[in-house]
């Protein structure tokens, strides 16, 4: 039976039906630790190395699951941490409880040590975002700031002062109006459907459209045969927005791949000719990659009606679950018989696979990274979870490694951070240890939260990182050279041997630097049955070529090439190397 705040917190969260709790214990939290350590067969407490760590790991945890993601960490420094994760999962609206740790409750603004109000500090990160007042104030707290998160699909936090983390139940009395037992742990999920109206004005415009597109997001990851039964009924074309990557299978009929800078050569065609847009669960940020606008008639299909209409202008608003609006448009569209879009789409996909069938087979020295990623996506089960990382390794997540039907697939989607790939797969195989996990990782990304592979030891998750390791801040270095045309600088990376750290936190290691021994040496690290880190020494010099190089790209790199960028010639040299149809 509860008998202290920290009780109840914990009461709550197991009526919500939280079983993990990630985060680094500390004396601002010790009340609470103290409730999860005699609730520990109820909740596991997953300690991470830092509390970057617990926050990516919350976000991942929700994301590969659908369920609330929880953290914790203590006052001042450690909630402070958790900055980077937590606005991760609010700009890719995944449900995730925050929980602080604050000083003394009558010590708060005087200047005490760790004196850090967090409530006002993550007032722009959390959509709920309270602090406790006292034991008879925590579990009405505890259950909005879960149920929030999970309704509006974001970030809550609850901060609790050290001293009334201890409170007993009497000592804090009930206010007149608090009656006991007023509340509930219950969420009902909302499902609306979309309005009649908006539907058959829906239906006129995907009725009158000859050159279809699906836009699918992450929205739309539950809905892949719906996707595919509308696109087959309207012979349109699906491209898919990074969060999208699991929506409909890469091997699909209907699909040219990604959208945007990491997209595919055909996908953006298709936006560029399309004159209908089904706009399904993505907010895509790039509104450049759009059609024009007044280019294409639009709809879109989105859960949040505030962001009806955000990146392109719609005739059609359609509020509420994708698959369910999918599965109403399917059935009163009429069929479309002219197939030529899609056989086109189809033809431009053919075409961009042997390309990328060509650099993923490419034996040159120094490796290529995309070698690395085309082995690994062989050798993928068909239930794999691949967390990736930002950067150029996205770019290879993006268009060489197929998403097959019963994967998952996620990154830090719209904040684009560096470093959530090991903890989003710390997450995906705690949530799920009955599945193959890869975190697909940079080295510039792996080497800010290494630490927490020691966490993939400690709690014996067979995760196994694959590291494009090209010793620099590779989409940083790009950017320089091709968006801005100067000269790269302070990119390079010190040299880091990941394999002989990996050994060192308790794990295995591999290293692969020639394509050759690439193939082989995956196979060894997927069947080890333990966590494991491969170190790719890959091209420093391999560009992230846009699906199509403008020539003001064009022009920018030229003019860094010319302004003094280190070995300019072998940049120049791999750029320009067999690359005509990238370029042309």
């Amino acid at each position: 039976m509860a008998s202290t705040a920290s009780d109840i917190l914990v009461d709550v969260l197991v009526d919500w039906g939280v079983d993990t709790i990630f985060g680094m214990p500390g004396d601002g939290i010790n009340g609470i630790v103290e409730a999860l350590r005699r609730r520990q067969d109820e909740i596991r407490f997953i300690q991470v190395r830092h509390e970057e760590a617990a926050a990516f790991a919350a976000c991942g945890y929700a994301k590969f699951t659908g369920r609330l993601g929880v953290c914790i960490a203590t006052s001042g420094p450690g909630g402070l941490h958790l900055l980077n994760g937590l606005y991760d999962a609010k700009l890719d609206h995944q449900p995730v409880l925050a929980i602080t740790g604050l000083q003394y409750h009558d010590l708060v603004g005087t200047y005490t040590q760790q004196d850090v109000e967090l409530d006002k500090v993550f007032q722009d990160v959390a959509l709920y975002n309270q602090r406790i007042m006292g034991a008879a104030h925590v579990r009405n707290i505890a259950n909005l700031a879960c149920r929030t998160a999970l309704a509006h699909r974001g970030v809550s936090h609850i901060t609790i002062p050290v001293d009334l983390q201890e409170q007993g139940i009497g000592a804090d009395m009930r206010a007149p109006r608090n009656v006991k037992g007023h509340n509930t742990a219950l969420f009902a999920p909302q499902l609306p459907v979309p309005s009649e109206a908006q539907t058959r004005r829906a239906v006129e415009v995907l009725d009158a459209g000859k050159r279809i597109v699906i836009l699918a997001g992450q929205g739309a990851l539950r809905a892949t045969d719906q996707l595919e039964r509308l696109a087959d009924k309207l012979g349109a074309v699906i491209v898919k927005a990074l969060l999208g990557k699991a929506a409909v299978p890469d091997d699909s009929p209907f699909t040219t791949g990604q959208v945007g800078l990491l997209g595919t050569a055909p996908s953006q065609e298709a936006l560029e000719t399309c004159d209908t847009l089904l706009i399904a669960g993505s907010t895509f940020p790039y509104i450049e990659y759009y059609p024009k606008p007044g280019q294409a008639r639009a709809i879109q299909i989105d859960i949040d009606a505030a962001r009806i209409g955000l990146r392109y202008p719609v005739e059609a608003g359609l509020v509420g679950d994708c698959g369910l609006a999918l599965d109403i448009l399917t059935e009163r569209v009429r069929r479309h018989e002219d197939r030529s879009f899609l056989k086109t789409a189809q033809a431009g996909k053919a075409e961009w696979m042997k390309l990328m069938e060509e650099r993923g087979t490419r034996p040159d020295l120094p490796m290529k990274p995309q070698v690395v990623a085309w082995e690994l996506g062989k050798r993928l089960s068909d239930t794999a979870i691949v967390a990736c990382d930002s950067g150029t390794i996205a770019t290879w997540w993006a268009r060489q490694i197929p998403a097959r039907r019963g994967q998952m697939h996620s990154l830090s989607g719209n904040l684009a951070t560096m470093a959530p790939g090991v903890p989003y797969a710390i997450a995906a195989q705690l949530a799920h240890p009955e599945r193959q996990v890869i975190a697909y990782v940079g080295d510039g990304g792996f080497s800010m939260l290494m630490a927490d592979f020691a966490t993939a030891v400690k709690y014996k998750l067979p995760i196994k990182v694959i590291i494009n390791n090209n010793n620099s801040l590779g989409q940083i270095k790009w950017e320089q050279i091709a968006m801005l045309g100067n000269p790269e600088y302070v990119c390079d990376l010190q040299p880091i041997d990941f394999a002989k750290v990996a050994e060192a936190c308790g794990g295995r290691g591999f290293t692969i630097t020639d394509p050759k021994d690439c193939g082989a040496t995956l196979d060894a690290a997927l069947a080890h049955p333990g966590p494991v880190v491969v170190d790719c020494l890959v091209d420093t010099n391999e560009p992230p070529m846009p699906p199509k190089v403008q020539a003001k790209q064009a022009l920018h790199f030229s003019e860094a090439l010319a302004r003094g960028t280190p070995d300019a010639l072998k940049i120049a040299a791999t750029v320009f190397k067999g690359r005509a149809r990238e370029v042309i």
